[in-house]
């Protein structure tokens, strides 16, 4: 983690201006071609969900605003993303928080997420990370989505990015699709940000 210089960071005149909002999130939905995706886990044998959950960090990783982070007014960069995403038990309607690291490998992460979360006993276990280290992450994989929001306490330096996604669903031509919502904070993140981690998403996917 390193403190930023408030005064020579480049984004200081944007964040000032978004600092005077008393609400500066903002969120955006779109939809992401998972296709390949679906066939590397088929292959595979790992879960649809995990593999999302880290191709999601990946791509935020991969994009130098999201690193960045509003403490009450201090800003600080981390070095490293950590997903921390809800699941559940076969069979239970009960949801449960998994938080961690995701590491640069796809598969080894899908499955040492399985084996976390059907051995984590509690609903949120004590962290290991600050808390604005994490991305929130979620799916409702019952029903496509069109938009969502997440809930969170009325703190507008809250600089936790939340993606979720819902049912992949076919296009007509061959293809499945699903739309991911991210919820972001305007003090941090702008439009152009939001165009290079979905380049890095699609070129996570595209490669599988």
């Amino acid at each position: 983690m390193t403190v930023v210089d408030r005064e020579s960071w480049p984004r200081k005149e944007r964040y000032e201006f978004f600092a005077g909002l008393a609400w500066p999130f903002w969120s955006v939905t779109f939809p992401v071609d998972v296709t390949g995706l679906h066939r590397w886990c088929r292959r595979r044998g790992v879960s649809f969900y995990y593999a999302m959950v880290h191709a999601v960090t990946q791509a935020m990783d991969g994009v130098e605003a999201f690193h960045y982070k509003d403490r009450e007014g201090s800003i600080i960069r981390h070095d490293t993303l950590v997903p921390s995403f809800t699941d559940l038990r076969p069979g239970s309607e009960d949801f449960y928080i998994v938080t961690m690291e995701a590491g640069a490998d796809m598969e080894a992460f899908c499955r040492k997420a399985r084996a976390a979360s059907r051995t984590q006993k509690e609903f949120l276990p004590q962290g290991l990370w600050p808390e604005d280290q994490l991305i929130y992450l979620t799916s409702l994989p019952w029903l496509p989505i069109t938009a969502l929001s997440n809930e969170r306490d009325l703190t507008p330096w809250d600089s936790i990015p939340r993606a979720s996604w819902g049912k992949y669903m076919p296009d007509g031509d061959g293809r499945e699709m699903l739309s991911l919502s991210l919820e972001l904070n305007h003090r941090l993140l702008d439009g152009i940000h939001i165009g290079q981690f979905y380049e890095k998403l699609n070129g996570i996917l595209e490669a599988l």
